[in-house]
């Protein structure tokens, strides 16, 4: 059953984690067929924020159509409990809907949920997996066709592990065995994982290597405070731009490449745009990422 699963899970200390199959948790994993969707919604938190599913709504185009529930690092617990941190002032946007009701609605053709950071501590007194299914099973109850996706995201930058070694760990250690743990559910159907820390790491790899025109390193892609300091986990336009190519390229099938980089943040003022001679290389690096991970559903 899932949710004794999950109590075992968390109690053993993810030792689950340490018996997952990388290579036979992809297996599973069909191609999805391409289906452009015109209709997301969000659950998460300033991870999600407001500027990356604006940006992604201008990268659709046309008739396309997104609503949101956010909170201030908010769990999937939280949300299903609905003791939301933040709630209020999260989503005082016209994106906003609720959801419980959003989700049961039928209405998206896609859901896309957002786990709290430290994922560690989301598994440990968040039933987190739990949560995960419930979100999942409700989606897929209202709507069999659904496409359900996990938005894999990142710590922080001063994390004492170093941030690119928490990627490169965490994806196969926490986020894979945490939607495999979801997925024994049969109520919740598919759950595709949206790579958008992998798309980081190798975006920050490929910076910091010198082959990014106009971009130094990571912090680069991070928002700053009046001071002057950076965010160690919060992105600026740069890195909201690039996450929302993540979610075009897995929830299209498509290559974001020659897309528009100029475009505006939630408000309607423009955002901060990349350098013209990053954007080619910025937009294939998301484009080899999201394929290249079979539990994205984007494959070739």
């Amino acid at each position: 059953m899932l949710i004794a699963g999950a109590a075992v899970a968390v109690a053993a200390g993810w030792r689950w984690s340490s018996r997952h199959d990388s290579a036979a948790f992809a297996a599973q994993y069909a191609a999805l067929p391409p289906r452009p969707p015109g209709s997301v919604y969000h659950l998460g938190h300033s991870l999600v924020g407001r500027e990356m599913p604006a940006m992604l709504a201008q990268m659709m185009g046309p008739g396309y159509r997104y609503n949101s529930q956010l909170g201030w690092g908010a769990s999937l617990n939280q949300h299903r409990a609905g003791d939301v941190p933040g709630h209020a002032e999260e989503n005082a946007t016209p994106a906003y809907r609720a959801a419980e009701a959003a989700i049961g609605s039928g209405d998206y053709d896609a859901v896309v949920l957002t786990e709290m950071v430290e994922l560690r501590d989301a598994l440990r007194w968040h039933d987190s997996a739990v949560a995960l299914a419930h979100w999942a099973a409700l989606a897929r109850a209202a709507r069999p066709d659904v496409r359900v996706y996990l938005y894999e995201t990142w710590h922080r930058l001063d994390d004492p592990q170093g941030w690119l070694s928490r990627l490169d760990g965490d994806l196969p250690e926490l986020w894979e065995p945490l939607v495999a743990e979801a997925m024994a559910d049969p109520a919740t159907g598919p759950i595709h994982i949206i790579p958008a820390g992998q798309a980081m790491a190798a975006l920050v790899r490929r910076i910091e290597a010198g082959e990014v025109p106009g971009l130094t390193n990571r912090q680069d892609l991070f928002a700053r405070d009046a001071a002057g300091e950076v965010d160690p986990i919060h992105l600026n336009d740069l890195g909201a731009y690039v996450v929302a190519l993540v979610h075009f390229a897995a929830l299209t099938g498509r290559s974001p490449q020659g897309l528009p980089h100029r475009l505006n943040r939630a408000d309607g003022n423009p955002a901060t745009a990349l350098p013209v001679d990053a954007v080619p290389i910025i937009q294939a690096v998301v484009w080899d990422a999201v394929r290249g991970y079979a539990p994205s559903g984007v494959s070739g």
